[in-house]
């Protein structure tokens, strides 16, 4: 995976130092098969089909990156982050993780030989349905009602089940999942989503059949003044609290990362 990310963060770089436009979301994925991706042409395909049933993005642009042709897809989330902060139990609002990074991360689980995802604080259910489409069992819960629609109007329109769910993830109950070997991405970075992640963990390694299951958290390379915690990524007192222990972590492009030097750290957990 170190491969994919270095592949991954060169796009970004190259993207932004090309890219003139000035539109609030953008994206690009390869038009081809490309092995700098792990990912083959059906699942290409589906990515793209993601995109455009997505009605966040709203224009495609054509463009040849290293004699490679990439499509760009431009949008604006403004009206959903907008939504999604309206909730008393938001613990953090709406940004998009980039979609091949959304595919990184479910290849990653593949990787660690988990059989389910399941994606919390969902957004537009990209990890999920990337989760899916990679051959996982995939569930995607978003406690913005707004959102979930999103999800199942891709759902229907891409025809891929990633099986969206409106609900507090703080409250849910887990023990109503399939019992397999599952890997849980957590979304909100450290301090914004120490809530909703301490309450996600704790609720379910209480389901006997979830104890060996591993957690993602969005880390972060960059601190605030007097941030509380710089360790593992901004989660090292809650990794010490819940007695997790650190399996891996990967760097990729996010939304609130595109016009940084760094990248986003994603610290894959478990218990033990």
């Amino acid at each position: 995976m170190e491969t994919y990310s270095k592949n991954v963060c060169e796009l970004k770089h190259k993207f932004v130092s090309l890219y003139k436009g000035n539109s609030h979301t953008t994206e690009i994925l390869p038009n081809l098969h490309d092995d700098s991706f792990l990912i083959n042409s059906d699942q290409i395909s589906l990515l793209h089909g993601f995109l455009n049933a997505n009605p966040i993005y709203s224009n495609k642009i054509s463009e040849k990156i290293s004699n490679k042709d990439y499509t760009i897809f431009e949008g604006d989330l403004n009206n959903y982050w907008i939504d999604s902060i309206k909730h008393d139990a938001s613990y953090a609002p709406f940004y998009t993780t980039w979609m091949l990074s959304a595919w990184g991360l479910a290849i990653e689980a593949k990787n660690q030989g988990f059989e389910q995802i399941v994606d919390i604080g969902s957004g537009d259910g990209r990890i999920a349905f990337c989760g899916k489409i990679s051959g996982l069992e995939a569930y995607s819960i978003e406690i913005d009602e707004n959102l979930v629609n999103l999800q199942e109007q891709i759902s229907t329109k891409t025809e891929i089940d990633f099986k969206p769910m409106c609900s507090d993830a703080t409250i849910f109950d887990f023990g109503t999942l399939s019992a397999k070997k599952s890997i849980f991405v957590i979304g909100g970075v450290p301090e914004i989503g120490e809530v909703l992640a301490e309450s996600v963990i704790k609720n379910v390694l209480e389901i006997p059949h979830f104890s060996d299951s591993s957690f993602v958290l969005t880390g972060s390379h960059s601190h605030r003044e007097f941030s509380r915690d710089t360790s593992d990524f901004g989660w090292g007192l809650l990794i010490k609290k819940l007695q997790l222990s650190v399996i891996s972590a990967i760097s990729l492009p996010t939304y609130w990362t595109m016009d940084q030097k760094f990248e986003t750290p994603y610290v894959f957990t478990k218990k033990g």
